[in-house]
């Protein structure tokens, strides 16, 4: 094992659990589907309840992905649009550092995957292990191929998400 296999698959197996402990617990933790459905209904995601199980099984299905390496590139684009959501609806009036509530956090989770995608999953994942052997498939899986899809299609479905379903609530005059 390489030392850049090793970092890649901590830096893969860390963000990806990372971020699918966030869709676990919007599913089982405190509030549960209700609680996120009625917190997204505040922030002016419409329905609640919908984005609920679309957030929470996006948020496990693309920390999953990314922790085994799995259609990296799509994973990735998965980490892009959840987290441009989450900065514009909740961390974007906050500025940008994460201790006053801001879109840092979301900046270095987006990046980070983007970047797995561009240098691709190593040699210790799925996309190696299924494809490795197949010319047609396995360089879309990783560099400036796996940099576009991460990017264009994560900012499309988060852009979109965006466009359809967010309605900000009315600051109230007081």
């Amino acid at each position: 094992m390489t030392a850049v296999d090793f970092g890649l698959l901590l830096l893969r197996v860390v963000l990806g659990l990372t971020m699918a402990a966030h869709g676990y617990n919007k599913f089982f933790g405190g509030g549960r589907i209700k609680g996120t459905a009625g917190w997204f209904e505040s922030i002016g995601m419409k329905p609640g309840t919908f984005h609920a199980r679309m957030a929470a099984t996006t948020e496990m299905a693309a920390g999953i992905g990314l922790a085994v390496g799995l259609l990296t590139p799509v994973t990735a684009a998965g980490f892009v649009a959840l987290m441009l959501v989450a900065a514009w609806t909740v961390h974007r009036k906050n500025g940008f550092f994460i201790v006053k509530e801001g879109w840092e956090y979301n900046l270095i989770l987006a990046v980070a995957a983007v970047a797995i995608a561009a240098i691709g999953a190593g040699k210790y994942s799925l996309d190696y292990a299924l494809f490795r052997n197949y010319s047609d498939i396995y360089p879309l899986l990783h560099g400036w191929c796996g940099f576009v899809i991460a990017v264009g299609l994560g900012l499309a479905g988060g852009i979109g998400q965006l466009a359809i379903f967010y309605r900000p609530p009315v600051e109230q005059a007081g």
